[in-house]
């Protein structure tokens, strides 16, 4: 199984872990959140995310979710990507966790496509999907 890692700004990981968790009933082992702290130095920030990698990989990766692409905490991730089996999708929100969760039997490559559609696909305008609905 794949670990996950959120990597998002103080409580944003640890909500959606709650949020995840009350969809599922139950939250799924391997999956963790490290919230970012923007008093820490570089090296310590990225010595926390070795940290949280080594703890979830078991054989197969680890798949990253962030908040956002090009903060300090994302560039410390970038940095591992070549020295540990990690991917990295950024814009994390909770449709896109749901079905990351839900697809962890993937690949890594077939996890990041899923991430990569779910969190798009999450994203609906009521009122569109309503009109849709309704019978002509």
């Amino acid at each position: 199984m794949i670990g996950l890692l959120i990597l998002a700004q103080r409580d944003f990981g640890k909500g959606l872990l709650y949020s995840a968790e009350h969809v599922l009933g139950t939250l799924p082992p391997g999956i963790e959140a490290l919230p970012v702290d923007y008093e820490l130095p570089q090296e310590r920030l990225e010595q926390a995310i070795v940290e949280c990698l080594k703890r979830l990989d078991r054989g197969n990766g680890v798949l990253i979710l962030a908040d956002i692409y090009g903060a300090s905490h994302t560039n410390a991730a970038c940095r591992l990507l070549n020295k540990h089996h990690v991917e990295l999708v950024s814009g994390v929100n909770l449709p896109m966790l749901i079905r990351v969760l839900n697809y962890r039997d993937l690949n890594m490559d077939g996890l990041v496509a899923k991430a990569l559609t779910g969190g798009p696909e999450g994203i609906v305008s009521a009122p569109a999907v309503l009109r849709k609905a309704e019978p002509n």
